[in-house]
């Protein structure tokens, strides 16, 4: 340890010493990574240090974003590596582009290109470490429109296993440079990449929200419409069960609601307005749609802000129809035993179209995304796994069989993991692991191990 604090500029901090558990803490509080050693990198060389250290002491690495992002755990022993020192944007307008630093969040890059008119595919929620989001995929607000973030990296800086900082770029590494931008950090540390950014500077978007005695309307209505509309709108349904503390409005508090959220790209005026009349024509209790500066967007979901301890699942599905809305509602309406949030996010558009440069993000053919959410404040986690469970079984003739990565939260199974993948693409991801990780040093995550066999099919 003496040795690896001697080359890291940042803290190196081992489970007795002050400032550990502040150290390894991430968004997630019900799962934590207890490594040997965490180390506070502040730059691409602690980084370098950290690797290498690992490799000499045959120790795997994890790495920990910053925001909404968390190390998959928890998993015992290892360096883990922390980067919310390495916060750094630079813009250039004039390119549309953007470097980001490991540590970064999506609103402090959202802070410096929203005076140019210029919008990263950023999430719903803006406080999500950008670079770890955009590795696994990242399903922007706008993804509908514009894809996913991950389709639009033009280049990444990565500490890989032996410890070298490579620039990696379609150019230089296609092999590399695909896996990284779906393969999150199976591969390596990225400590910066160069992404595209849209020419975005307001959109049309909010929420509306249901008493949850509309819900089958709402949610059927919601299927229909999504169905029609173009690229240009994103959109989501949710039923969700709200606590009844003081934070929540009334008269939402300690109720079911359902929240149809939007975010429309800009286009003629009043376009939005127009796409959204039927929904509108159901009379939500609260509408807060209108036209909103891209820096304002967090405000469409609402994400929360404070760490806590969830509980969450994921599953790609196809199309939906009413049977399909039943069964949702049979399971997480007012009478279910567990408080859920269970989401569905409108895929397609340009989410289905591969990207000019291809990566490894799978499941493009997927029409929703489910996320099914428990707060372990507000039932035990041996009620949410088995309610969960029968969510996931019952929705199964719809289902896709795949999952989204960054979703997942802690699953990490080696089906679940290669459900993220197409079969061909999972199979060229563990023979390029092999490649350029063949001992796994990087396995404390949701693991892609080493493979046999050439690197394409």
């Amino acid at each position: 340890m003496n040795r690896l604090a001697d080359r890291v500029t940042g803290p190196v901090l081992a489970p007795r010493d002050k400032g550990y558990d502040e150290e390894r803490a991430g968004w997630q509080t019900a799962r934590r990574h207890r490594p040997d050693l965490v180390v506070g990198a502040t730059g691409p060389a602690d980084v370098q240090a950290a690797v290498t250290y690992a490799q000499e002491h045959g120790l795997p690495v994890g790495v920990q974003g910053t925001g909404h992002a968390s190390a998959v755990g928890p998993a015992e022993g290892g360096v883990l590596i922390t980067t919310a020192r390495m916060s750094a944007v630079r813009v250039d307008a004039d390119a549309g582009t953007a470097w980001v630093a490991a540590g970064t969040r999506w609103d402090q890059v959202i802070d410096r290109t929203a005076p140019a008119g210029l919008a990263p595919l950023s999430g719903s929620a803006p406080r999500v470490g950008a670079v770890s989001y955009t590795l696994g995929g990242g399903l922007a607000l706008l993804s509908r429109s514009f894809g996913y973030a991950a389709d639009h990296v033009r280049g990444l800086d990565v500490v890989t296993a032996d410890g070298r900082l490579r620039h990696v770029t379609q150019d230089s590494d296609p092999d590399l440079f695909w896996a990284l931008r779906g393969g999150r950090d199976n591969f390596g540390v990225v400590t910066g990449m160069e992404i595209d950014l849209m020419p975005v500077a307001t959109l049309f978007g909010g929420v509306l929200i249901f008493p949850v005695e509309k819900a089958a309307e709402v949610f059927g209505t919601y299927l229909q419409w999504a169905a029609t509309v173009p690229e240009a709108m994103n959109s989501s349904i949710a039923l969700i069960s709200l606590p009844d503390v003081p934070a929540i409005p009334e008269p939402m508090r300690g109720r079911h609601t359902v929240h149809v959220r939007i975010a429309c790209a800009a286009g003629a005026p009043g376009a939005g307005e127009r796409l959204v009349a039927p929904l509108r024509a159901i009379g939500p209790m609260l509408d807060t749609l209108g036209e909103l500066a891209y820096a304002d967007a967090g405000s469409i979901y609402n994400d929360p802000v404070a760490p806590g301890a969830v509980e969450s699942g994921t599953a790609m599905l196809g199309e939906l129809d009413a049977t399909a809305v039943r069964t949702v509602l049979d399971l997480a309406g007012p009478h279910a035993p567990v408080p859920h949030i269970v989401e569905l996010r409108h895929l397609g558009g340009r989410l289905a179209h591969p990207p000019a440069v291809a990566n490894a993000i799978g499941n493009r053919d997927a029409r929703y995304l489910l996320n099914v959410i428990s707060r372990l404040e507000r039932a035990d986690l041996t009620q949410i796994r088995p309610a969960h469970a029968r969510m996931f079984e019952a929705i199964g003739p719809w289902s896709t069989g795949g999952r989204f990565l960054n979703f997942m939260n802690g699953e990490n199974a080696a089906a679940q993991v290669r459900s993220a993948y197409n079969p061909t693409d999972h199979r060229r991801l563990t023979a390029l692991k092999a490649v350029h990780d063949p001992a796994n040093v990087f396995r404390l995550n949701h693991n892609i191990p080493p493979g046999r066999g050439p690197v394409r099919d």
